[in-house]
């Protein structure tokens, strides 16, 4: 099986989980892949997103936010869901798309401290670099 070349990541608001999976994507690829981000309702890239990637050495802060609309999403060989597995597909993907949903808290939703909001979006961001690393690798 030939291993995907397009690979789409899609969350509600397409602010934090989604563009942290484009940045370790992009990180972690050899180059020979196209790695896209997209929202159902984007809204901007959420501060503490750009903040925990950039620990870890990574710069998302210009990274587009995008809607399905801003996606070559006939070209997408793998679509990963980040927020709700219900949440509806880009209309024109392949029959032949791999769908695979990370049913991952949102971390922009948490309510707390400053440390508090950071420590989730760490777990988030730590959770979904495993599970890039394991998609990119097979």
């Amino acid at each position: 099986m030939a291993k995907p070349k397009n690979f789409l990541f899609i969350c509600r608001g397409n602010e934090a989980r989604s563009q942290m999976a484009e940045g370790f994507a992009k990180a972690m690829s050899t180059g020979n892949v196209k790695v896209y981000s997209a929202g159902v309702d984007p809204s901007g890239i959420d501060s503490h997103a750009v903040h925990v990637m950039e620990e870890v050495g990574i710069d998302i802060s210009n990274q587009a936010v995008s809607a399905f609309d801003g996606v070559p999403v006939n070209k997408i060989d793998t679509v990963v869901t980040l927020s709700s597995d219900s949440d509806p597909l880009p209309k024109n993907l392949r029959k032949k798309t791999t769908q695979i949903h990370w049913p991952l808290n949102d971390p922009a939703a948490t309510s707390g401290s400053d440390a508090e909001v950071k420590k989730a979006f760490r777990s988030v961001r730590d959770e979904i670099r495993n599970r890039v690393e394991v998609l990119l690798v097979g």
